[in-house]
C-alpha cells in the first residue's frame, strides 16, 4: 500500500541553471575532445587550463574548475571516464554529441540512464545510505509514466505534487509503488482539500527542493516536459516515441545493479567506481531513437482553447522545414535576394545534395555596390537545443564539424564564404552568420582542430596477408 507520508531526500549532483547547462555543453565537449585521451595525472591540469577560458575571471578558481570537471561534465554528464590503463577517454556520449549536435538527445540519454542508487556520489556515505534504505528505481521512467497516466485521466499535476508524491517519496524510490496508486493519492488529497509540501525542520525550501528542481530541469532540457505559467507540468506531445520508451520501463530495475557489488573496502569501492563510470559513459541502447526533430521543440503550453474559440498558431512553423537547416537558409536567402532584386532570385541554388562542393547553398551578395551580383557560398550547420544562445555573452562557445572539402572551400572563396549556424530552439529558429571564415581562422576568432585523418598506403606497408577460414 503506497504511503506518501514516508519521505526521502534522494539528491543528485548539483548542476548549474538550465541556460548554463545548454551553453556549457558544447564547451565541455570541445575541451574533452581536445585533451583526451591523456594520462590520468595530466587530465586535471589540462581540463582546468582549457576550460577556464569559458568562465568569468571571478570564477577561474580551482574549486569552481574542479566542480565543472569532476561533478558536472564527469559524474553528472558522463562525458569522459578513467580507464584501468591509467588514461582518460572521452565517452561515447561526448562523441555522439560532437557528431549530431543534438543537445536534447544528449539530455534524453542522461535522463534515461539516470537511476538510484548510482555511482555519481560518494560511495561510503551517500551510496551506502541509498543501499541501507533499499532505494531501487528509474526515477525519470516512473515520472514519465505517471504523467502519461495523468494525461489519460485528464488530470494536470503541479510541480509541487510531483516533488512530494513522486521524486521525494520513499515508496516510489524503493520501487514499491506504482504510478496508478500515486495518482489516486493525489486525487484523493485534492478532493479533501489537502495540499502537501516537502519540508525539513531547520532547512530552507531550497534545501528541500533543489534535487527535484534539478531533475525536472534535465527532463525539460531533454525536450520531454514543459512547465505552464501556473507551475503545472505537461508532456511534450511532439516526443511521443521517446516518452513511450521511458514510460514502458517504469517498473524495470535499474540497468546497473549496485546491489551486486561488495563496497566494504576501499579497493572494492574503486572497482565499483571504475565499472560505473565506464557504464555511464556509454550511450544507452535506445540512443539512436532519441533524435530530436526541429518541430518537436515548439510546444504550446497554454490551456486548450474552449469550444468555439480560435487559437492562434505559433509564429514559426518548423514542420515546414523538417530538420534541415539548409531549407531554412535557402528560403531566407531567396527572400533576402528577392527584396534586393527579383531578377537575381534564380541565382540562389540549393546544392547540399551535390557531394564534394564544400558548401550547401550558392547565392549572391545582393547588397548595394559593385559586388551586388558576386557569388557567395554558404555552408549550413544545424543544431538543436532548448534555449537560444546569448550572442552578448563573450564567454559563450559553440563547436561544429566541417569536412576537408568545406575547409578547402572556405580558404578558396575567402570573404565570399560563410557558415550559417542554425539553432532550432523552443522559441523558434535563430541563425548565426560566420562570414569570411578563412580570415577569422587567421586572426584567431575561430579555431580548427583536425579530428580525422585519411590514411593512404601501398603494398610496401603491408606486413602480412591473412585469409581466415570460413566454416
Amino acid at each position: 500500500m503506497y504511503d506518501h507520508t514516508k519521505q526521502y531526500r534522494c539528491t543528485i549532483i548539483r548542476g548549474k541553471s538550465q541556460k548554463e547547462m545548454d551553453d556549457m555543453l558544447p564547451a565541455y565537449a570541445k575541451v574533452i575532445n581536445e585533451i583526451c585521451p591523456c594520462n590520468a595525472e595530466e587530465f586535471e591540469a589540462k581540463f582546468n587550463n582549457s576550460f577556464q577560458l569559458y568562465l568569468p575571471e571571478s570564477e577561474r578558481v580551482k574549486k569552481t574548475l574542479d566542480n565543472h570537471r569532476t561533478e558536472i561534465s564527469g559524474k553528472l554528464f558522463g562525458m569522459y571516464y578513467f580507464s584501468e590503463d591509467g588514461r582518460v577517454y572521452e565517452s561515447e556520449r561526448t562523441q555522439k554529441f560532437l557528431e549530431d549536435n543534438d543537445q536534447p538527445a544528449f539530455f534524453k540519454d542522461i535522463c534515461y540512464k539516470m537511476q538510484f542508487p548510482n555511482g555519481t556520489q560518494k560511495i561510503s556515505t551517500t551510496v551506502a545510505d541509498r543501499i541501507a534504505n533499499d532505494i531501487c528505481v528509474r526515477p525519470n521512467a516512473f515520472l514519465i509514466k505517471f504523467l502519461c497516466i495523468a494525461k489519460t485521466a485528464n488530470i494536470t499535476v503541479t510541480k509541487k505534487e510531483i516533488g512530494y508524491y513522486v521524486l521525494n517519496s520513499l515508496d516510489v524510490l524503493q520501487g514499491k509503488a506504482n504510478p496508478y496508486e500515486v495518482l489516486e493519492a493525489v486525487t484523493q488529497d485534492r478532493k479533501a482539500g489537502i495540499e502537501r509540501d516537502i519540508s525539513v525542520p531547520g532547512k530552507a525550501s531550497s534545501y528541500c527542493w533543489q534535487h527535484i528542481n534539478e531533475q525536472m530541469n534535465y527532463l525539460e532540457l531533454a525536450n520531454l516536459i514543459r512547465f505552464t505559467d501556473d507551475k503545472c507540468v505537461i508532456l511534450n506531445p511532439n516526443e511521443t516515441e521517446t516518452i513511450e520508451l521511458f514510460a514502458n520501463d517504469w517498473d524495470k530495475k535499474p540497468e546497473f545493479d549496485v546491489y551486486s557489488y561488495d563496497l566494504s573496502t576501499v579497493e572494492k569501492r574503486k572497482i565499483f567506481q571504475y565499472e560505473w563510470d565506464a557504464y555511464f559513459a556509454k550511450i544507452s541502447v535506445c540512443a539512436d531513437k532519441f533524435a530530436t526533430s526541429a518541430a518537436s521543440l515548439i510546444v504550446d503550453v497554454e490551456e486548450p482553447a474552449k469550444s468555439g474559440q480560435r487559437k492562434e498558431k505559433a509564429s514559426v512553423n518548423l514542420t515546414e522545414f523538417g530538420d534541415e537547416g539548409e531549407n531554412v537558409v535557402y528560403e531566407y536567402e531567396k527572400k533576402r535576394v528577392a527584396e534586393f532584386n527579383q531578377r537575381l532570385v534564380n541565382k540562389v541554388l540549393s546544392l547540399g545534395k551535390t557531394k564534394g562542393l564544400g558548401y550547401d547553398i550558392q547565392s549572391v551578395i545582393a547588397e548595394p555596390g559593385d559586388m551586388s551580383e558576386f557569388v557567395k557560398y554558404i555552408e549550413v550547420k544545424s543544431t538543436k537545443r532548448l534555449t537560444c544562445p546569448d550572442i552578448k555573452d563573450s564567454l559563450w562557445v559553440d563547436t561544429l564539424n566541417i569536412t576537408r572539402n568545406e575547409w578547402i572551400a572556405a580558404q578558396q572563396h575567402g570573404e565570399f564564404y560563410s557558415i550559417f549556424r542554425v539553432y532550432f530552439t523552443r522559441d523558434g529558429i535563430v541563425m548565426f552568420v560566420l562570414a569570411n571564415v578563412s580570415e577569422k581562422f587567421k586572426d584567431g576568432r575561430m579555431q580548427a582542430v583536425p579530428t580525422t585523418y585519411r590514411v593512404d598506403f601501398n603494398n610496401s606497408a603491408v606486413d602480412s596477408v591473412i585469409i581466415p577460414e570460413v566454416s
